[in-house]
């Protein structure tokens, strides 16, 4: 009986084992645990099922790994997928930087340890048309930075019900901002906040006024909201800070690279009052992972005396990758960020590749055929902002749509759509064309099993 086989040794399992990609540590601890929870359960399969078993585990922890994706799901910046892909320019400036020693805190004409982001807060400001600029690790980073400095004697923060946003993975503004230790006076209602709200909101414990843009929801209808204009001026009249964070990061305007509603600006919002302004750097912007904050001068230069500023500042491959993209965008050379070129791909373009790649699928035995659909913008920005986009639809004789998804996200590398009306999509606005070779070698896997 099987219960009755001897566990086989770590060492045997290990030779009998095809894993080339992890480090042997790892796999002798996947071993050890497997054989273990063997012991434990008193049944013991055969050798062979046994290494089968490990394999397949070790390749559920390979899958794990970080690693490059085709994106045909039709949402240009996608949180679970990185956001927004880096430009090529910022992609060299990584691999430059990284490879070797660099002047990270070192300055070079004065031969001496040197200041962080001197460049790119320089440039930052002038992209944000602000006094000044510095950088953190991520949107959310900044927004506490800015409120645990503004809230150190005064723990109040004025906000609209209607700017209590949630965020991805389930984090709300909200419950941050009082982790943080403020505490919320919130002010209006959803659909309306009109600027006596915030009048009679300022009390002896306020410590910040902060807008929230709505870059990831839309309210329609029966509506009032406060003009920043008029919050500058109530805030400036009563001395107190006023900061909106924007969450998007839109450096250039939104209609120029093919999106029809319009994202305000870092430079925009400053114009109309607000001291700081606070936004992500792999969104709209393009770049890496970043917070951004801009504004006043005397205020950036607080923040960055603040203790918690080193404890979320930024290394040297995003400081590259971000010098890298604010260059092209004080350029205005848009077209050479990834994700703003996306949004503006005409259609006729992407539909000629569709044309292109049914020509070589056309044997595969399935149904398969171009189909008009609509990108999303993602991250959690501009949500009515939807582009017209052409994808490729599967429609498998022996495989359902799920089960061709599974199978295409096997692929190496991982070839990710969506299913829509018991139909398998790949949008082809999200997918560059130097992968449409690496689409048709995986539908054809994993249709037919065949390779040429």
């Amino acid at each position: 009986m099987s219960s009755r086989r001897a566990i086989p040794a770590v060492g045997k399992v290990l030779a009998a084992l095809d894993v080339s990609e992890l480090p042997l540590p790892l796999v002798t601890q996947v071993v050890r645990q497997h054989l273990a929870s063997l012991r434990r359960d008193g049944n013991v399969p055969g050798f062979d099922e046994t290494v089968r078993a490990v394999n397949a585990e070790l390749i559920q922890i390979t899958r794990t790994r970080l690693q490059s994706v085709i994106n045909g799901t039709g949402i240009v910046l996608h949180t679970n997928f990185g956001r927004a892909p880096l430009a090529p320019a910022a992609v060299r400036r990584v691999s430059d930087v990284a490879a070797g020693y660099n002047n990270l805190e070192f300055d070079l004409v004065r031969g001496s340890r040197g200041a962080r982001g001197v460049y790119l807060e320089r440039c930052l400001a002038l992209a944000c048309g602000s006094e000044a600029a510095t950088v953190v690790n991520n949107g959310a980073a900044a927004l506490v930075l800015i409120v645990r400095h503004f809230l150190r004697r005064k723990k109040e923060v004025i906000i609209s019900r209607g700017e209590l946003v949630q965020i991805g993975g389930g984090f709300r503004v909200g419950e941050m901002l009082e982790a943080s230790g403020a505490q919320l006076r919130e002010i209006g209602a959803t659909n309306k906040t009109t600027l006596e709200d915030y009048a009679r909101a300022i009390g002896p414990e306020t410590g910040l006024i902060l807008r929230v843009h709505q870059s990831n929801f839309y309210l329609g209808g029966f509506t009032e909201f406060a003009p920043n204009e008029s919050i500058s001026a109530l805030a400036r009249k009563r001395r107190i800070p006023f900061v909106v964070d924007l969450g998007s990061g839109a450096l250039c305007p939104t209609e120029m690279v093919g999106l029809a509603e319009h994202e305000p600006t870092p430079g925009e919002t400053l114009r109309q009052g607000a001291q700081l302004v606070c936004f992500s750097g792999d969104k709209l912007l393009g770049g890496p992972q970043a917070g951004i904050i801009a504004g006043k001068a005397r205020l950036v230069s607080a923040l960055k005396r603040e203790p918690l500023f080193r404890a979320l500042r930024c290394d040297k491959m995003v400081f590259a990758a971000l010098e890298a993209t604010i260059d092209l965008h004080l350029r205005k050379a848009w077209a050479d960020l990834p994700a703003l070129q996306l949004f503006g791909l005409p259609n006729e373009e992407l539909r000629a590749r569709g044309e292109k790649l049914l020509e070589q699928l056309r044997s595969l035995p399935a149904q398969i055929r171009i189909v008009e659909t609509e990108t999303e913008v993602g991250g959690g920005a501009l949500p009515r902002s939807r582009t017209q986009s052409i994808a490729l639809e599967i429609v498998s004789p022996e495989l359902s749509p799920n089960d061709l998804a599974t199978l295409l996200r096997r692929q190496s590398p991982s070839v990710i759509g969506y299913v829509a009306h018991q139909r398998f999509k790949l949008d082809l606005r999200t997918i560059f064309p130097e992968q449409d070779e690496i689409v048709v070698h995986a539908l054809r896997q994993c249709l037919t099993n065949r390779t040429d």
